[in-house]
């Protein structure tokens, strides 16, 4: 296990949110919040990518930390806003170089004379699949707590 490649995971995670609370508008006091927040979410995905597990699914589990996370933080401290802090802590989680790389393979396929077009069309919906998945790996991993939290409320 690589433990420096872990804590630069996890510092950049808490950089990233702390931007993406900013930029939410999120309250002064609230941007530790967010930093712990996105700490945990990157740095649960980069330890269980380490232990082998598929991109996809070391999201969805980053995403239930997260979202664990923050459905304790408001037990301790219910003047957070607990929604937008594991949202913003799951930014940094969201695939940009999947993305990217399915938005040039759609656009390379829009010339005439593309080589392996075959092959292009087969890499382009890979990476498709990959951004889809895992969004909804992140999206799912962030309901999962709070919709648990509500069934044991209403018992």
């Amino acid at each position: 296990m690589n433990t420096t490649q872990l804590l630069h995971q996890t510092i950049c995670g808490a950089l990233a949110a702390v931007g993406f609370g900013v930029l939410f508008n999120v309250g002064f006091r609230q941007l530790s919040w967010c930093a712990v927040s996105g700490a945990v979410a990157l740095g649960v995905r980069t330890f269980f990518l380490q232990l082998g597990w598929t991109f996809e699914g070391a999201s969805f589990a980053a995403a239930l930390a997260a979202g664990g996370a923050a459905q304790a933080v408001r037990v301790l401290r219910p003047d957070i806003a607990h929604h937008a802090i594991d949202v913003v802590g799951c930014i940094p989680l969201v695939p940009g170089s999947f993305a990217a790389k399915a938005i040039i393979g759609l656009y390379s396929l829009t010339f005439e004379n593309t080589p392996n077009h075959p092959e292009a069309l087969m890499v382009t919906v890979q990476y498709i699949l990959r951004v889809s998945f895992t969004l909804g790996a992140i999206g799912t991993g962030l309901a999962m707590p709070a919709l648990l939290r509500r069934v044991r409320m209403t018992r």
